[in-house]
C-alpha cells in the first residue's frame, strides 16, 4: 500500500547523517533534534505551539486531558474512523458519543452533530478522514453555539489546507482549540517507528499540554497534575527532519496519483471515485473508492491473487464493534456509516507511485468485471 523503502533511497544520506549525528551526541530524549523539529513544525503550519508526543494515540488523550473534561462528559466524534479517536475518549472515561458522516467526504456530518448535543456535551472531534478536511466551518460555528471545544483529528490529513467561508486558508489541524497528528510510518509525514504531535495557538493549553505529556512537571521533580509519559524522541525528530520539507511534495505526488487514477475510473459504472471538496485540499493518505453491485471482497481477494494490494477501512463501524456496542446505537441508525462499511475500498497511495505502476493497478482492476 506504500512505499517506504522508495521514498527512503531518495533521501537516505541525509536520513542516515541525522541518525548517527544523534547517537554520536548521545541527546536521545528531548534533544535538538526535537526542539528544531518543533520549531520547524511550528512554521510549517503557522501556528503558535506544537508539542510532539510518543503516537497519535497519546496526542488525543494528552489534548483532553489538558481540556479538563471530566468522567461522563460526552464527546462527539464519528463512528466512520479508526479505533483511537474514541479508544481515548473511552479510556479517560469520558462518554463516546458517535454520529454519522457525509455521504461524499466521509467526514463527520454537521448536521448529526447538533442533533447528538445534550447538556453533557463538551468537545467534538472532528476526524480528516483519508486526507481531506472536515466541514471545519460548520463545525466551528456549532462549537462557539454550544460553548464546545474541538480537537482536530489530522492524523490522515497533515499539510491539507482549509478554506473558510470568509476565505481565510489553514492548514487543518490549527483552526480548532488542539490540532493532533500522528507520525506513524505510512502517514503522509512519517518517521520510521512511533511519533506524534499537538498544535494549539492559546497559549495557556499549550503550557498544560506540554505539563501532561511530561508527568504533570511544572518543573522537575514538581508535579501539578497528573501526567503521562509521552515523548518524541531525537531519532525520529532528526528523521522528520528532513522529510518535513518534501512534505508538500510527497502530498502534490499523492494528489496527482489520484487524479491519474480518477481519470482512468471515471468511465466505470461499478466504481464511484472520490470526492473532492473545494473548500479543502486532499492529500490523499488512502485512495478510496466505492463500490456498487459488486463484491468488494471478491475484488479485494481478486486484486491480492494479481499482486495489488488493497484495503478496506474500514469493515466495521464503532458502533458495531464489541468494545463500542451501547444501547443508544442499533443498526440501521448510521446509514452513511453503514453503507461505506460495505463498500469503500483503497488502493496502493504513496508519494513514489509512477503510472507503470498505476498502469498494471488501473488495468486489473477494470479486469475484474
Amino acid at each position: 500500500m506504500v512505499d517506504l523503502m522508495g521514498q527512503y533511497e531518495k533521501i537516505k544520506e541525509e536520513v542516515d547523517k541525522a541518525i548517527i549525528d544523534v547517537v554520536r551526541s548521545s541527546a536521545y530524549i528531548n534533544g535538538p533534534e526535537v526542539k528544531s523539529f518543533k520549531s520547524e513544525l511550528e512554521d510549517y503550519l503557522n501556528v503558535k505551539h506544537v508539542i510532539p508526543c510518543a503516537n497519535g494515540t497519546d496526542a488525543l488523550q494528552v489534548a483532553m486531558m489538558a481540556l479538563g473534561l471530566e468522567p461522563g462528559d460526552e464527546v462527539i466524534t464519528a463512528s466512520f474512523t479508526y479505533v483511537a479517536t474514541a479508544e481515548v475518549i473511552a479510556l479517560l472515561q469520558l462518554t463516546p458519543v458517535l454520529v454519522d458522516v457525509d455521504p461524499k467526504t466521509f467526514n463527520i456530518d454537521p448536521v448529526a452533530i447538533e442533533k447528538a448535543i445534550t447538556s453533557k456535551t463538551k468537545a467534538i472531534v472532528p476526524v480528516h478522514l483519508f486526507g481531506q478536511s472536515a466541514d471545519m466551518d460548520a463545525v466551528m460555528e456549532i462549537a462557539k453555539k454550544h460553548n464546545l471545544y474541538v480537537i482536530e483529528d489530522t492524523a490522515q490529513a497533515i499539510g491539507a489546507e482549509y478554506t473558510s467561508a470568509t476565505g481565510n486558508s489553514s492548514k487543518v489541524g490549527t483552526i480548532g482549540d488542539i490540532g493532533t497528528t500522528s507520525f506513524f510510518p505510512s502517514k503522509n509525514l512519517g518517521c520510521y517507528g512511533d511519533g506524534g504531535a499537538m498544535f494549539t495557538n492559546n497559549d495557556e493549553l499549550a503550557k498544560k499540554i506540554r505539563m501532561i505529556a511530561n508527568h504533570g512537571q511544572s518543573k522537575r521533580y514538581y508535579h501539578d497534575s497528573i501526567g503521562v509519559n509521552s515523548r518524541l524522541d531525537s531519532i525520529q525528530a532528526a528523521i522528520l527532519r528532513k522529510k518535513l520539507p518534501h512534505l508538500d511534495t510527497y502530498n502534490a505526488n499523492r494528489k496527482s496519483a489520484a487524479d491519474y487514477y480518477s481519470a482512468a475510473f471515471e468511465d466505470i459504472d461499478w466504481l464511484e471515485t472520490p470526492y473532492l471538496d473545494e473548500k479543502s485540499t486532499h492529500v490523499f493518505h488512502q485512495y478510496t473508492l466505492k463500490t456498487k453491485a459488486v463484491n468488494r471482497f471478491a475484488l479485494q481477494e481478486y486484486l491480492k491473487e494479481h499482486k495489488v494490494p488493497a484495503m478496506v477501512y474500514y469493515p466495521v463501524p464503532l458502533h458495531e464493534q464489541k468494545a463500542y456496542q451501547d444501547a443508544r446505537y442499533q443498526t440501521g441508525d448510521f446509514p452513511v456509516t453503514e453503507a461505506l462499511c460495505e463498500c469503500v475500498i483503497s488502493l496502493p497511495m504513496h508519494s513514489e507511485l509512477n503510472k507503470d505502476i498505476q498502469d498494471y493497478i488501473i488495468e486489473k482492476v477494470k479486469s475484474f468485471k
